[in-house]
């Protein structure tokens, strides 16, 4: 067993309860909740290869809780609209897939009943999944292992924090090619068979009904979640935006990124298909290096920041110098001040600030660059920096698709916090040394004013403002 099982000494493995397989099981379990995928998923691909040496099928599992932190109806619809497209994968595969509601979805119970032999699971570095994975660790009664499979280059790999994008670079950029490799996608040897008495809710997107949701948030209309879709939008950068992405990345008021986040973030693509298809596009170098800068480099700074910063989601996660300088500021007058209903209602003067929330609002999603303003202003807004953070936090998680992600909880810590900045000078009101951003010098970066006309015209929400 020992000598098929390389894989222990790979980088993206955590094992989370040691031991050696029951001789006695039936079956090994891939726990899937973060890579909701059936291809270029490392997790699954190391379950299926224990599988194989133990000559045993493997059945993956994934349990519906309607209380996910922070989740609500337009999250697990589009989550939901992936699970036709992961069955028909893992069939190909010879796997089996099980999913099961709230209150039946306890994975100790459903080990019992599979008869695990071994669990392998995704992993996830906020802090309720993580938790989730050492209760279980505790609670099982198998080895259990988790893998990095949401991003390039394993986390473990870069150690602990990193300051900046500045001291991730030269530790990431060295190991990329080595994970970049294309790698062989094994096929299960044993193929599953299901036992009559194991139930399993339909893979499809009715596999949500009747699962008691926060349904105040309304699913984005004509926006679909699942494999196929993170597929097509894939190819649709590839053909269309990814020329000239270097350029116009930071033009708002163009359709010039990848709007892939919310796939990623329920893992229906994984980040080496995405990263394999840009750097072998046919396009300029420095639209490829551009895009890959971003998507490797920044992408996993943000879930560097994450797994070892456990302040993550909160003003105190941020850097010292940065809280220094708003506690000092702190008394300073806002003028204005809004509250969090006139915020979330986009009822500020801003008619750019204003677009930026509707759209987040009404399609799910919001442009980085705008992102980053639009945070600032909750700052500028709000009677206190701890205050402000919360309230952003708040509003991504609950509106966006890749809320609840840590790029989400890093663009805000920035934004607010200096995470990953350094002081600027010269010393303002409410925001010290923390980096400033208006609406006169952001507008001068991008047409602002077509930026609000797309969103009305997208949403058909009229921008107010002075």
């Amino acid at each position: 067993m020992a000598e098929h099982l390389h894989r222990l000494s790979d980088p993206r493995v955590t094992v989370r309860r040691p031991g050696d397989p029951d001789p006695n099981g039936r079956a090994v379990v891939y726990w899937m909740q973060r890579a909701q995928r059936g291809t270029d998923n490392p997790a699954l691909d190391v379950a299926i290869e224990a599988a194989n040496a133990l000559g045993l099928p493997v059945v993956v599992f994934l349990g519906l809780t309607p209380t996910y932190p922070n989740a609500n109806l337009r999250h697990y619809r589009f989550m939901a609209e992936g699970f036709a497209d992961i069955a028909e994968a893992l069939r190909a595969r010879r796997l089996g897939f099980i999913i099961r509601r709230s209150p039946d979805h306890d994975l100790g119970r459903f080990c019992h009943e599979a008869g695990a032999a071994l669990v392998v699971g995704d992993e996830n570095p906020l802090r309720e999944p993580e938790r989730w994975r050492a209760d279980y660790a505790a609670r099982l009664r198998v080895p259990f292992w988790t893998v990095d499979a949401d991003v390039v280059v394993p986390t473990a790999l870069l150690g602990k924090e990193q300051y900046a994008a500045r001291t991730m670079r030269p530790r990431i950029r060295p190991l990329i090619t080595r994970f970049l490799e294309a790698t062989h996608e094994p096929r299960a040897r044993v193929a599953w068979t299901a036992p009559p008495s194991l139930r399993s809710e339909q893979p499809d997107a009715a596999a949500i009904d009747g699962l008691a949701v926060d349904a105040s948030v309304a699913p984005v209309p004509g926006l679909h979640g699942g494999p196929r879709q993170a597929m097509k939008g894939l190819q649709r950068f590839l053909r269309q935006r990814l020329t000239g992405y270097a350029t116009n990345r930071n033009h708002p008021e163009l359709e010039a990124t990848s709007q892939l986040s919310p796939y990623l973030h329920f893992g229906h693509i994984g980040p080496r298909s995405v990263a394999r298809a840009v750097r072998d596009a046919d396009a300029p170098r420095e639209d490829r290096d551009a895009f890959l800068e971003e998507f490797i480099v920044r992408r996993e700074l943000a879930t560097n920041f994450v797994r070892f910063n456990p302040r993550y989601d909160s003003l105190d996660g941020c850097e010292p110098w940065a809280l220094r300088t708003l506690a000092a500021h702190a008394a300073d007058a806002r003028h204005p001040r809004y509250t969090a209903g006139q915020l979330e209602h986009a009822e500020t003067h801003d008619p750019l600030w204003n677009a930026a929330q509707i759209q987040m609002v009404e399609t799910g999603w919001m442009h980085g660059y705008v992102r980053m303003y639009w945070a600032k202003k909750i700052l500028e807004w709000t009677r206190a920096p701890g205050q402000a953070f919360a309230t952003a936090v708040e509003l991504n998680d609950r509106y966006e698709l890749d809320g609840r992600d840590p790029n989400g909880y890093t663009g805000i810590a920035w934004a607010i916090g200096g995470k990953h900045d350094r002081a600027w000078g010269p010393e303002r009101e409410v925001y010290g040394t923390v980096r400033y951003m208006s609406f006169a010098s952001t507008s001068r970066k991008f047409d602002s004013k077509r930026y609000i006309r797309r969103i009305t015209e997208e949403t058909g929400r009229h921008v107010t403002g002075a």
